[in-house]
Parts: structure tokens; sequence; C-alpha cells
């Protein structure tokens, strides 16, 4: 009977510890159990370019290349394939679809593409390409920072949590309370940005159809 009891309070210590250490492994971007897997890491442009705080449309910069560097990006000569992944981008601002223009990321000279940056867009569908050559972790903040438009809590470009409407962030459809730039870019992830009435209840997607082969 000793001997069982003994059995029982170790399985039930390591029970208690099994849980411990998987709660403490949880990451801090996380705002619940389920969500989990919304990975974040710290983000702010490198450098004082200045970046659109006005209300949408945003076109793609004229010049990318300062953009590309204020998100603390190399031009690189070509598209680099050692890794490569799609993750999706929808916003909406006040009930309106915002569209993600394409060329973003892409340096241009006389109508040519002359550099690229490791995140870009080639069409208007809302598909961030990610193409580099090392296996990094590449930001949301990131990303639109190269889109010339600010990004931070409470705050895309020119709309801002004031006078009863709010900036929401999700993942795969799971609510997420943190700064929106420090979103890491996952393969397939699904990021909607929802801008509208605290009193409103958002409806947005927990997924992308990504082209085949994407």
């Amino acid at each position: 009977m000793v001997i069982a009891a003994a059995v029982v309070v170790v399985a039930v210590g390591a029970i208690v510890i099994s849980e411990s250490l998987s709660s403490s492994t949880r990451h801090p971007g996380a705002t619940s159990s389920d969500s989990t897997s919304i990975v974040t890491q710290p983000f702010a442009p490198l450098n004082h370019e200045v970046l659109a705080t006005t209300l949408p449309p945003w076109p793609a910069p004229s010049d990318a290349r300062p953009y590309i560097l204020a998100a603390g990006l190399r031009v690189l000569s070509q598209e680099e394939l050692a890794v490569h992944y799609h993750a999706h981008l929808d916003i909406s601002v006040n009930g309106s679809a915002v569209q993600v223009p394409a060329g973003i990321g892409f340096v241009m000279t006389n109508g040519q593409d002359v550099g690229v940056a490791v995140l870009h867009t080639h069409n208007p569908s809302g598909i961030i390409h990610i193409e580099s050559p090392t296996n990094a972790p590449y930001t949301l903040g990131q990303f639109v920072t190269e889109w010339g438009v600010r990004l931070g809590p409470g705050q895309l470009g020119g709309v801002t949590d004031t006078n009863g409407n709010t900036l929401r962030m999700y993942v795969d459809g799971k609510a997420f309370a943190g700064d929106p730039a420090s979103i890491v870019l996952r393969p397939h992830h699904e990021i909607a940005l929802w801008y509208g009435s605290t009193a409103a209840t958002p409806h947005v997607p927990s997924s992308y159809q990504f082209p085949a082969g994407d």
C-alpha cells in the first residue's frame, strides 16, 4: 500500500511538472491557450523614414529602397528561394476592404525591377511572398513598413483608436491583443486587420485559399 501511494504521488507530481512546463513555454504574444501559434517578435522601423499616417488607400512607394532599409532588410539583386512561403493579409476599414497593392518590396528603375526585398507582393491579392536566402523570422511590421505605412498598437496609417473606433487584429481567425507590427509571418497565415466601431462584431476570415502550389 505504501508503494502504491508513492507511485500515485510520483504520477501526480509528473503531471503537475508537465503542465507547468507547457504553460511556461506559451509565447507571450498569445491571447489564450488556443492561440499559442501566434508568434511575435518586437519590431520598430530602423530610421526616420516618413511612414503614411493618412487614410487609405495606400499605394506602394514610388521608391521602395528607403522603406526596405527602414524595415531592416536588404535590397537583393534577385528573388532568393532557399526559404519560400506565403502569408495573406486582409484589411477592412469601416466595412470597406483596403487593397494591398502589387509591387511592395520591389525597387523599380525605368519600369524594370532592379532589386527586391525578401518580403514583397506580385499582385493586389494580399498574398505576401516570403522568399529568403536564410530561415529568419520576418514580421508584419517589416512588411507594412516596406509599404510605407505606419503600423503599431491602435494605429494603421491614419486610422487610430479614437472616437469609439478601434483597430483589431486576427491571425487565422484568432484575436490578437499585442502590437500588430510584432506578428511573425508564417506559412499560410491569414492575418486580418479590422478597423471599426468598438460596439461592432468583426467578421474576419480564418483562412485563405492560396493558389495550388503556393
